[in-house]
């Protein structure tokens, strides 16, 4: 069988199997041999196992400087969005970030009512569409312009601006609800308005500003395991900018760039990152339907859906990028139920929390 054309089917782009979950696909004649490379590296869909069905988005703004309460929720297969039965943030919120896994998404509020920075974190369940502040572990700081990724059991909270641009982290822990900031590595330089996605092992970290707010193209590696952290060898962006998203699957996290220096606006640039080699390219990756930035981004094991937030202005446009293609569209996508930016977004994805 061809090695040139995959799943012998001759087209310009190589076909990838779009797994692991059961509703993912692998179009054409494979062998066996082929088959089980795919199955190895997590990319082969399997009977049996599931994939995040919905994203949580919280608007944020809705204009320049008006926080908001409210949520919408995305459900992949059907590209619908509503905010229908979906429970608001307990307070207003905006430049917040989130994390979660396959029961929970938790948010940071960030900045509330009279612009002022929290601590809060809200608790969005997704089998029964509620959400809680009770019990859920705070932050170690108020702050604001965070982000966020995480694998099943805790989702690693870098807290932005705490005053101004900090190191800080935190860990929160999904089982027992608790937040600390003790024994989880740093930054390696101060950030925010960076955006953050990663798989079962590691969380890839854009620091976004840094240092006298420059914009920067530093990312950092975060390891779960062992609670380290580091910049070395970590593919960086191929611009330096901030405001950013970001959103990913077991292989590559897909970073929307955001406000980018040498244009001096939102892009439409985005950036694959692959974990395996830890390298970052823009070539041949989709970019937005719309200059852009202070959006928020989620996915399941096949796509990331990426809300555009300010472009320029505030907007409801929302992209669903599929990763085994690399192509990105604003056709047939959900959009949000108000026009908004610097909102947060959480989801859980097969092989990628787990």
């Amino acid at each position: 069988m061809s090695t040139r054309y995959p799943g012998a089917l001759i087209t310009k782009t190589p076909v990838t199997p779009a797994g692991p979950a059961q509703d993912g696909a692998a179009p054409g004649v494979w062998t066996l041999d082929q088959a089980t490379q795919y199955i190895q590296a997590g990319t082969w869909p399997t009977v049996g196992v599931l994939d995040g069905t919905v994203g949580i988005f919280a608007l944020g703004c809705l204009s320049s400087s008006n926080p908001s309460t409210t949520r919408n929720k995305y459900t992949y297969s059907s590209c619908t969005s509503t905010a229908s039965g979906v429970a608001s943030s307990t307070v207003v919120s905006s430049l917040g970030s989130a994390a979660g896994n396959s029961t929970r998404g938790i948010f940071a509020i960030g900045y509330s009512a009279a612009c002022t920075a929290v601590n809060t974190r809200n608790k969005y369940i997704y089998s029964s569409c509620t959400s809680t502040a009770c019990g859920v572990g705070a932050a170690s700081g108020t702050s604001f312009c965070g982000a966020a990724a995480g694998n099943s059991t805790r989702g690693i909270f870098a807290l932005g601006v705490r005053g101004c641009a900090s190191i800080t982290r935190n860990k929160y822990t999904y089982a027992c609800c608790t937040s600390t900031a003790s024994c989880v590595a740093a930054s390696s330089a101060v950030s925010s308005g960076g955006s953050a996605a990663g798989n079962s092992t590691r969380g890839i970290f854009a620091l976004g500003l840094s240092s006298g707010c420059v914009r920067v193209t530093t990312r950092n590696k975060y390891t779960y395991s062992s609670c380290t952290n580091t910049a070395c060898g970590v593919g960086a962006a191929s611009a330096a900018s901030s405001r950013q998203s970001a959103a990913g699957n077991s292989t590559r996290g897909i970073f929307a760039l955001g406000f980018v220096l040498a244009c001096g606006g939102g892009s439409t640039t985005r950036n694959k990152y692959t974990y395996a080699c830890c390298t970052s390219t823009a070539s041949g990756v989709g970019a937005a339907s719309a200059a852009s930035s202070g959006g928020s981004a989620a996915g399941n094991s096949t796509r990331g859906i990426f809300a555009l937030g300010g472009a320029p202005t505030v907007s409801t446009t929302r992209n669903k990028y599929t990763y085994s293609s690399c192509i990105s569209t604003a056709s047939g996508v959900g959009a949000a139920s108000a026009a908004s930016q610097y909102g947060a977004a959480s989801s859980w994805a097969t092989s990628v929390n787990t």
